[in-house]
Order: C-alpha cells, then sequence, then structure tokens
C-alpha cells in the first residue's frame, strides 16, 4: 500500500470537495481549483475527512494512488493557504521592477526583457527580491522556473536569477600561473 496515499485528508472548515463523474472541485477562502479525477482510484468523503482508495491492485493503480492524494492534498492547501517562491537577483546592474502581473528586469542584455505571468499568479517585487504566489502549487513552481530561467545563476560570480534557498556551488577563476 502507498504510505502517501493511506494518509487521509482533513478538510479544514470553509473548504467544500465535490467529486463530479471525472472533476473534482476544491472550493475555499482563497478561491477555486479543480483536478481530474485518475481512472484507477476512488474518493470517499467521510466526517470532513477525505481518503484515496485504489479500485485494484494493478501497477497504474499503485501509482496513481498516492499521485492522487498529492495532488488533492495541494489543492486542499491552496485554496486555504496558498503557495509561494521567493527568487533573488544577483549581479551589478542586475534590477526588477514591476509587480502584480508583469516584471521588467534588466539582466545585462542589451534589452530590458518583460515577463508576463499567467493569471492566478501574483508577482511582488522587494529591492532584489521576487515573490511568486498563487493558489496552484504546479503553476506557482513553473512561473519560478521560467524567471529564473531568463538568467541562470552562474558558478564563478553567482551573478543571475536564483531561489533564495539555492545554494551557488562555485568555481575558481584562472589562476594565471605557467
Amino acid at each position: 500500500m502507498s504510505r502517501i496515499g493511506k494518509l487521509p485528508i482533513q478538510i479544514p472548515s470553509g473548504v467544500t470537495i465535490t467529486v463530479d463523474q471525472d472533476i473534482i472541485t476544491v472550493t475555499g477562502p482563497k478561491g477555486k481549483l479543480s483536478q481530474p479525477l485518475l481512472s484507477h482510484v476512488a474518493i470517499v468523503i467521510e466526517n470532513d475527512v477525505l481518503t484515496v482508495t485504489r479500485k485494484s491492485d494493478e501497477k497504474i493503480a499503485k501509482a496513481q494512488h498516492g499521485l492522487m492524494r498529492a495532488l488533492l492534498n495541494n489543492l486542499v492547501l491552496g485554496v486555504t493557504k496558498g503557495f509561494e517562491k521567493k527568487l533573488e537577483v544577483n549581479g551589478v546592474g542586475y534590477r526588477v521592477s514591476g509587480g502584480g502581473q508583469n516584471l521588467n528586469l534588466t539582466l545585462g542584455f542589451s534589452h530590458p526583457v518583460t515577463y508576463a505571468a499567467a493569471e492566478g499568479i501574483q508577482l511582488t517585487v522587494e529591492k532584489n527580491l521576487i515573490t511568486v504566489s498563487g493558489l496552484d502549487k504546479q503553476q506557482v513552481g513553473q512561473v519560478a522556473a521560467e524567471i529564473r530561467a531568463l538568467k541562470k545563476p552562474e558558478p564563478y560570480k553567482g551573478k543571475g536569477i536564483k531561489y533564495t534557498d539555492e545554494t551557488i556551488i562555485r568555481k575558481a577563476g584562472k589562476t594565471g600561473a605557467k
């Protein structure tokens, strides 16, 4: 049995879960998210506790068991607390401005870079920190990865955009000795 899949999900007050034929919709204080239901698992809601069970012991059912539980837990956390990732811009002359849905970045290119986030994502800027926040964990991670990909940190001086909890392994430069 899946160690993740067998864990029950507590449904907080203010959160409603509706299970249609092939879509699960979670509505909470921050918004509404939906997820397609995987075919080899079943959803049971009793006494504000959601459990995921698999329909058979096939390999695909075992794989979908833990996956569906993790996706549903992320939906519940998203509509109650939300998710966020923080990025840090390092480098001389590297600047970031904007917020809301758009970022204006100066990253050492011959032109400024403009990034427009998808709907449902909120971008905030404080000095050299970018905070990406939203309800959908996958979407928040994807937007953060796209912003980081604009100028990945380089290993010699550490210039670029990195996650705040990321450590950049530094390399030694040229020695100049013969």
